[in-house]
């Protein structure tokens, strides 16, 4: 007569109840992870339109002064051309940095931020060389400035 052990019976009931309650843990567990993933992509994207919101108010702040300053030095143009000498070479000269200064201002006040760097990076691909000396000679100056003396 084979005699049962009754603690390998219940054993059994035990052993399914650890398996059940693991399967039930990691499916918690993977629950637990994609909420996770989740929430850190919501707030990805939130801090993403957040910084794309603030540079974009930048850099409508940076061309609204770029406007100012463009309708500055037009107008500034237009009184040098009004008060200055009217004939001889003084007039000649006058005449020719106002126009110079009307020219930049409409220039500054009709092109944006954007459009100036592409404007300096043509020039720039157009002129390497001399892009070159003024880089190297804003840098000296840039620390002839700040060194100590």
């Amino acid at each position: 007569m084979a005699t049962m052990n009754p603690s390998k019976a219940n054993d059994r009931p035990v052993v399914d109840r650890a398996k059940d309650t693991a399967a039930h843990i990691a499916d918690q567990a993977k629950d637990t992870a994609h909420h996770v993933v989740d929430k850190a992509k919501d707030l990805a994207s939130t801090a993403g339109d957040r910084l794309e919101g603030m540079a974009n108010s930048a850099e409508k702040r940076a061309d609204s002064a770029i406007h100012s300053v463009g309708s500055g030095m037009e107008h500034l143009g237009g009184t040098i051309r009004d008060k200055g000498p009217r004939d001889g070479v003084l007039a000649s000269a006058t005449k020719h940095v106002a126009s110079t200064l009307e020219s930049g201002g409409q220039y500054l006040q009709e092109e944006g931020l954007s459009d100036m760097a592409r404007d300096l990076t043509n020039v720039i691909k157009r002129n390497p060389l001399p892009a070159l000396f003024v880089g190297i000679g804003i840098g000296f100056l840039i620390a002839q400035a700040t060194s100590r003396r």
